[in-house]
């Protein structure tokens, strides 16, 4: 099973925002301060991406790549897999997120119908209404 991350969308303003951001791209690098100490076991994994506190979709990580400032890059599939919205904190950098806890990927053309905000659903489901 491998293991995967999350990561605010910073600065997408939506939904369809977040998608533009991989439109006619041949590449995807985010820029880290370190590589993550279990980086091993992100062979196969991906980048969770959450907006407004929910996880929306996930991008297949490539690899990781020292810069010539000592700095790492996250190379990613410059592709947006939707996933099934499931509430998730704001941090700040990126968190692991295990195979078990990822939410399913969206098949094509499946509606998910009115979705939750985020916050909302992290507190219902902490009341354990959903």
């Amino acid at each position: 099973m491998p293991l995967h991350m999350t990561k605010i969308a910073f600065g997408a303003k939506s939904h369809a925002d977040l998608r533009s951001w991989f439109e006619n791209r041949s590449e995807m690098r985010l820029t880290t301060r370190y590589l993550p100490k279990r980086h091993e076991e992100m062979q196969g994994g991906s980048l969770y991406w959450i907006h407004n506190h929910s996880l929306v979709g996930r991008t297949p990580i490539k690899g990781f790549e020292q810069r010539p400032d000592g700095r790492w890059w996250i190379e990613l599939e410059p592709v947006l897999i939707p996933v099934y919205p499931r509430p998730k904190r704001a941090h700040q950098g990126w968190r692991y997120l295990p195979d078990d806890k990822a939410p399913r990927d969206l098949n094509e053309g499946e509606d998910i119908g009115d979705v939750l905000p985020g916050k909302l659903a992290g507190k219902l489901e902490r009341l354990g209404l959903i």
